[in-house]
Parts: C-alpha cells; sequence; structure tokens
C-alpha cells in the first residue's frame, strides 16, 4: 500500500502484463455521472389519477459562450425543458446568439443532429454508460474546459520553453514504460503546467515535480499504480521517497486538490467520430495534438481548439478523398468547433511547423513513439517533412 493513498497501489513495472489489463472501465470526468441503480416508475391506473393543472415554469437561460473577435465557441441556449400547452416536456434546443443574421454553422440549423450524433459518438466511443446524460456531459465538457486556462504562456523567469520541452519528452517516455492510458499522459502535463505557475521550484527539483504530476494523474486515470520505489528507481535514485512524497503533498496542497480536467484527446476522438473520419486521419492528428504538449504557445489555448486544429490539419496533410456523406458529417463536426478562424491557423502553423522538424530534434519521443506499425507510420508521413507547404495550408 502506498503512503500517499488515493488507491491501492501494485507493481507497474511488469511489461509483460496487456495493456488492456490495466485499462479503467469508465473515464474518469464519466465516472461520477449517472445513478447507482435506475428507479422504475410505479404503474398507477388512470381512473385513479386526480387531473392536475399544468403550469408553465420559470424559464431561464444557460449559455456556455466563449466570445472571440471574430466569431464564438460554443454558444447554447438552454431552455430548461419547459412544458408546452399539452403537457408535453420539450427538449432543449440550440440557438445561435447572433440570431438568424449570424447563422454560420449546421449547429443552428439541424440542432437535433448535432445532439443525435454528439451521443452516438460518446456511447460509440465507451466515454459513457448511460445515454440519458450524455447530452449533459458533453454540456459539461464544454463549460469546464474554460475553468483552467492559463491567460498567457510566460513561465517563471529561470525556466525556459525547451527546458521545458525536454522535460515533456521525458516524461512522454516514462509514460511509454508506464503502459499508462493516453488521457494520463495529457492530466500530468496540464498539471505540470498549472504547478509551474504557482509553486516555485528549482531547477535541479524540476525533474521531481513532472514525475510527481505524471504519478497524480496516474492515481487519477489508472486501476494500478507504480511503486513509489518504481519511481525513484525510473529517475535514478536521484531523489528519495521521502522528496517525491513531500512534493506531492506540496503539490496537492497548492492545486487544492483540485485534479480535474477535460483533455483535449476526448474532443479529438469525439470530433473525429462526428466527422466519420478513418482511422489514419485519427492517428495522424493524435501525433499533431501530442506534438503541441511540447509548445509553450499552444497553453493558452482551450482543448477544443487544439483538438479542432489538430484534426483539420490532419485532413489537410493525407488529402483523403471524401465522399459528399464525408463532407457533410465534417461540416456537422465543424459545427461543435468554430472559435476564431485566426486562433486555429495559428494552432496549425504552430503544431506544423513541430512536426516538419520533429524527427531533427533530441525531444523526440512522439516522433518514436507514433512511427510503430500500430499507429501506421503516421510521424514518417512525407507529408510532414515539407514544411513550406504545411505553413503554406496556413496563411
Amino acid at each position: 500500500m502506498a503512503r500517499t493513498g488515493f488507491c491501492d497501489s501494485k507493481p507497474l513495472l511488469d511489461l509483460h502484463k496487456k495493456a488492456d489489463e490495466r485499462r479503467a472501465p469508465l473515464r474518469t470526468w464519466a465516472n461520477a455521472c449517472g445513478p447507482i441503480d435506475r428507479w422504475q416508475p410505479v404503474e398507477v391506473e388512470e381512473s385513479r389519477m386526480a387531473p392536475v393543472k399544468m403550469e408553465t415554469e420559470c424559464r431561464w437561460e444557460r449559455r456556455l459562450s466563449t466570445q472571440t473577435s471574430e466569431d464564438i465557441i460554443m454558444g447554447f441556449h438552454e431552455d430548461s425543458r419547459t412544458c408546452s400547452a399539452d403537457g408535453h416536456i420539450e427538449d432543449p434546443v440550440l440557438l445561435h446568439p447572433l440570431g438568424l443574421q449570424g447563422l454560420h454553422s449546421l449547429q443552428a440549423l439541424v440542432p437535433s443532429l448535432l445532439r443525435h450524433e454528439v451521443e452516438m459518438a460518446l456511447e460509440k466511443l465507451d466515454l459513457i454508460w448511460d445515454r440519458t446524460y450524455a447530452w449533459d456531459m458533453f454540456l459539461d465538457m464544454m463549460r469546464t474546459q474554460t475553468q483552467n486556462s492559463f491567460p498567457n504562456a510566460d513561465l517563471p523567469r529561470h525556466f525556459t520553453d525547451a527546458t521545458r520541452a525536454v522535460l515533456i519528452d521525458w516524461l512522454i517516455q516514462v509514460h511509454e514504460i508506464m503502459h499508462f492510458q493516453a488521457e494520463t499522459l495529457y492530466l500530468a502535463v496540464h498539471l505540470l503546467n498549472r504547478s509551474l505557475r504557482q509553486i516555485k521550484v528549482a531547477t535541479a527539483n524540476l525533474q521531481l515535480l513532472g514525475m510527481v504530476c505524471l504519478f497524480l494523474a496516474a492515481k487519477k486515470e489508472e486501476c494500478l499504480l507504480p511503486e513509489v520505489s518504481g519511481l525513484c528507481y525510473l529517475m535514478d535514485h536521484t531523489y528519495t521517497k521521502h522528496q517525491l512524497l513531500r512534493m506531492e503533498r506540496k503539490l496537492l496542497c497548492t492545486l487544492k486538490f483540485d485534479l480535474s480536467y477535460c483533455p483535449p484527446l476526448h474532443f479529438l476522438v469525439l470530433l473525429a467520430s462526428v466527422a466519420r473520419c478513418s482511422t489514419k486521419v485519427v492517428w495522424m492528428a493524435r501525433y499533431l495534438l501530442e506534438l503541441s504538449l511540447l509548445e509553450g504557445q499552444c497553453v493558452v489555448f482551450l482543448p477544443v481548439q487544439l483538438a479542432g486544429a489538430a484534426l483539420c490539419l490532419s485532413r489537410q496533410v493525407l488529402q483523403e478523398p471524401l465522399t459528399p456523406e464525408g463532407e457533410a458529417a465534417w461540416c456537422l463536426a465543424s459545427s461543435i468547433h468554430v472559435g476564431s478562424e485566426t486562433d486555429l491557423l495559428r494552432i496549425m502553423h504552430i503544431v506544423a511547423t513541430a512536426a516538419a522538424k520533429a524527427h531533427t530534434q533530441d525531444t523526440c519521443a512522439s516522433f518514436i513513439k507514433f512511427s510503430s506499425p500500430e499507429t501506421m507510420h503516421v510521424s514518417r508521413h512525407p507529408g510532414l517533412k515539407n514544411a513550406s507547404g504545411l505553413l503554406g495550408i496556413c496563411t
């Protein structure tokens, strides 16, 4: 039993164990949703039921919109299931915040289709266990992504983007050795970004901070945890168990035990499912999205923006022919992520530059990771080597 204690700790350095055996049964953001036991209503005879006068409920608005200079990321107007004259409960509707004059997406034209596709995608991806709560969970994903956003990409004075990139590249390697889930890596990098701005840590302890962030992310996302001694071994015993556990307590107190985060990977697989993207497009987008973790400029963007930019750039690089049905599906997926076109092109510019030189950098863990047959060798695609071609797409 680990002394840090969220759950039982078992050795995780056995590389012979299959990765599927470590898979969590439910994603963490979905685990807290839904009832434990669904109740069934009691049948009552109609003759015994007294007539009830239905009164119109008070309407309320909940807007989940993030205004930008040119467009809007997500604009919902939810009508809290008001009752009609015949007593029928109406479903919430989606309205474009700018009215009929500002219709730019299928979100306003076909809200029922969008909702249906989102629910189907979440169920297909095994991110939910009851479709009843799918739409509410999607709304919560869109809302909570703005809670831990960063106003700027500035780091403490004694840290640089290059130092941060080296640390994250090392975390990617440790993440692969541990056979952790992909969500664990994104949460660990997010915790690292937050801690670097809130904790005064010396450069000599930066590796320790990164390992603690990965350990906390594993506690939230994984079924099995590594031993603390195993983590010290991976750091070549540079730090002791006592130092690691003390840093963990310090980090948890600073973050007020708030480890919640909706990673861009969830938005990526959701958008790809709605858009009917091929397997190769998804792998390419996942590679580009992971490259964005090493770029300090990308921390200021929302997860849905990063996911949309990675998927859009992936389609541009692979240039797969689309059927009319596929084009319509892509338009529907684009209505989920709109945002500022300037921000979208800026993200594509940053990621395209990183992808063009990934094979020549010292921080090439992601390049090696996505060059395997399991990932369809997407990191070695010839289209990524032509930096001018990629940048031409973004201008």
